[in-house]
């Protein structure tokens, strides 16, 4: 079955590699890809999906230089809108430039296999900065560690969009502390998550039978506060690449009703990301 989105349907988590002649990877990135996911490639692939809006997130390759996702959203400036990397003391001005050419929030990574993470008060110090821009924090991070983060988290000044179901491991089932932890974080409406990556959670592969069921109940607990992104290129992904029209089809199966995609794929995107007027 082929799914039909919504329109304005959006792919809220993706990334742009290069290239790397144009773009070139840092030096001291916690890993280089093996190719270059291109803007066109990443176009071509949205459009051929029937997702209309996009948001591109900085990847760990190009460290704190945004400027391949920059590109990215000035080719698609009304559709398409960016998550940066960024240092904690990036200077204001930085800021402003940043949101004017589309970025939304910033991307904070605390897994184990990416390096080194900042300080959790250095974070939150950065937040309050970009706070009066609307931005969010947006936090990668294993299970334990976000629990562990959780109380400073809570104390954010802006909206915390939690990736790819908070990297839970499916095999242990519902009832497992560490998403009971997400679900007690989710009953604070400062926070959003991303259901996305049922690929990195599974432990079945495709059709990710056990992880769907935890993208069901989020997105049935609290589906004004989720988004749902396809992870193209799906960096560091340790089994098969996910088959993309697969990932969409999957989408009906989570998101059951037409109301629950609208918000899931636009309604939510909208609000966050802010397409479109902000006044």
């Amino acid at each position: 079955m082929t799914s039909t989105l919504p329109p304005g349907a959006c792919n809220a988590h993706c990334h742009v590699f290069g290239p790397g002649t144009r773009f070139p990877y840092a030096p001291n990135a916690s890993f280089v890809p093996k190719e270059d996911a291109p803007k066109e490639a990443l176009f071509a692939l949205n459009d051929s999906l029937g997702l209309q809006r996009c948001v591109v997130v900085q990847s760990a390759c190009h460290g704190f230089d945004n400027s391949a996702t920059e590109d990215a959203l000035a080719s698609r400036p009304d559709s398409y809108r960016g998550i940066a990397l960024l240092p904690t003391d990036v200077p204001d001005a930085e800021l402003t430039r940043l949101d004017a050419a589309g970025f939304r929030g910033v991307r904070f990574n605390f897994m184990g296999h990416l390096g080194q993470h900042t300080p959790i008060e250095y974070v939150l110090g950065l937040a309050a900065r970009f706070a009066p821009l609307g931005w969010h924090l947006q936090i990668h991070g294993d299970p334990a560690l976000l629990t562990e983060l959780a109380p400073a988290l809570r104390r954010s000044p802006t909206p915390v969009v939690i990736d790819h179901i908070g990297r839970i491991d499916a095999a242990l089932g519902l009832d497992q502390p560490d998403f009971r932890a997400l679900l007690a974080l989710m009953d604070d409406h400062r926070f959003w998550v991303k259901v996305s990556g049922m690929d990195r959670i599974t432990r079945l592969g495709p059709p990710y039978a056990d992880a769907q069921p935890f993208a069901s109940k989020l997105v049935a607990e609290f589906g004004d506060r989720v988004v749902w992104g396809n992870d193209w290129p799906h960096p560091n992904h340790a089994g098969p690449t996910p088959n993309e029209q697969q990932l969409v089809d999957l989408i009906s199966a989570v998101a059951p009703t037409t109301s629950a995609r609208e918000a899931l794929l636009v309604r939510n995107p909208q609000r966050l990301y802010q397409f479109g007027d902000r006044s």
